[in-house]
């Protein structure tokens, strides 16, 4: 029998169902594909000879250090410590004491969220290690490598939810695609995938951009168990670096309305069990840290950070944006005119445009209220790293804003262009022309992308 023929009608609605399916799949594509370049990357700079070794640095030690000290050396007091940093065979310029002291012991000065995280991936290696009869003493290439796999993968997750996320803001793909690759390849982001991916700022970018994401969908749907997902990644947030629970302040702009905002904690009081199990959940993922201080000090609370301290009272504001020492504004440019996402906002929907602003000014303020403002040796401010959904929300929104083909066409030869000066600022950052921490104006203008001194 012959088959009976579709109306063209039918034809074209389908066509252009699958037509839309296969534009809305495309940033998940590029997300791989983002992540795939990265690695290769990573490759090529990392994974040769002793170059591993640079994976591994300063503060990255101390966030890694709870895996050896736990899985191999079974020392939460790090007795171990001499004999992997002050040897005579190890590298004196890769020398960082990680160690703080309390009630007599010595701990490590660092949370341990990071190292939960990396545990999967140093676990792997240490069965390599092991059945290849291996060092397996934590220190070797192998570890070093899968801490890099563990920093790519959770970046990778970051951006599938990056992308999820910019979805219910109803941004088109196109827009999503490009925020994808602003914030990989735009940002001081990409230098902490790459070159230090120890640090704890891209595992805080994935857990906060999840956060954004499931936040949002509970005050979309007000479906309650929606939270035990939120308390596990608060949670986890706080376990990975404490200063980020200011990230509770983005709630307002995520609900889009007052309304929202109101509906969605009546909706927990009026289901007080995962209300309760949202708490327990969170304060049990918060009290691994506590079960470390016990176990390593007899004591459950520690301040490991006594000689460290936010001042609120003289503001760092301005240096923190603008300088030439580590000023996010002038090393990550991108963000400077990511911010004309809030003109988005305003013409949208004001309570966003406000509760948006008011998030900005909060993380602004904190951040650069620590007394070392410029967080030592880094590339540009890269506490903002964990931060950097919201502001690829706002270059998204920034994107749409423009109707016009000839502003978009400018605004995106913006964002190339500032590409283009993220990626020579890394590569001179990388080889010693930017300073890690002893930048000035006189410095930075005259070796403003210059690359030729490396030549």
């Amino acid at each position: 029998m012959c088959r009976e023929k579709q109306p063209e009608p039918v034809k074209s609605f389908l066509y252009d169902l699958a037509l839309a399916d296969m534009k809305n799949k495309a940033p998940y594509i590029f997300a791989a594909l983002i992540t795939l370049i990265l690695t290769w990357i990573s490759a090529n700079i990392n994974w040769g000879e002793d170059k591993p070794k640079w994976i591994v640095l300063a503060d990255g030690k101390g966030y890694y250090a709870y895996l050896p000290a736990i899985f191999i050396y079974h020392d939460l007091n790090f007795g171990f410590f001499s004999e992997k940093e002050m040897n005579p065979r190890s590298d004196p310029k890769l020398f960082y004491d990680y160690r703080a002291y309390s009630n007599g012991h010595t701990i490590n000065k660092y949370f341990c969220g990071t190292a939960l995280l990396q545990m999967p991936f140093f676990l792997a290696a240490h069965l390599v290690e092991t059945l290849t009869n291996g060092p397996g003493d934590g220190y070797s290439n192998l570890y070093f490598i899968f801490i890099q796999i563990a920093t790519l993968f959770y970046y990778f997750i970051g951006l599938l939810f990056l992308i999820k996320l910019l979805y219910l803001f109803n941004f088109k793909p196109f827009t999503v695609i490009i925020a994808l690759i602003t914030v990989s390849f735009g940002t001081n982001a990409f230098y902490y995938i790459v070159r230090e991916a120890a640090m704890p700022h891209i595992y805080a970018f994935s857990l906060i951009t999840a956060f954004m994401y499931f936040s949002k969908k509970y005050f979309t749907e007000y479906k309650a168990g929606i939270l035990i997902i939120m308390s596990v990644l608060l949670g986890l947030i706080i376990l990975v670096r404490p200063v980020n629970c200011i990230i509770c302040f983005i709630l307002p702009f995520v609900t889009s309305s007052p309304y929202n905002l109101k509906r969605g904690f009546f909706t927990l009081f009026h289901k007080p069990l995962f209300l309760i199990s949202g708490v327990v959940i969170f304060l049990s993922v918060i009290s691994i840290q506590m079960l470390i201080y016990k176990l390593s000090t007899g004591s459950y609370i520690v301040d490991t950070y006594s000689d460290e301290y936010f001042d609120f009272k003289h503001l760092h504001i301005i240096n923190f944006l603008f300088s030439y020492k580590k000023g996010a504004f002038v090393y990550t440019p991108v963000l400077l005119i990511s911010l004309i996402g809030l003109s988005y906002f305003w013409k949208q929907n004001k309570y966003s445009f406000y509760s948006g602003a008011i998030f900005l000014l909060v993380i602004f303020y904190i951040l650069s209220s620590l007394w070392n403002w410029w967080y030592g040796g880094s590339f540009s401010s890269r506490v903002l790293i964990d931060y950097y959904a919201f502001f690829m929300v706002l270059l998204a929104a920034a994107f749409e804003l423009l109707r016009k083909k000839v502003f978009k066409g400018l605004y995106l030869a913006i964002i190339v262009l500032f590409i283009l000066v993220n990626q020579v600022q890394i590569y001179q950052y990388r080889y010693g022309i930017i300073h890690w921490e002893l930048m000035d104006k006189q410095k930075y203008w005259e070796n403003f992308l210059r690359i030729d001194k490396l030549i």
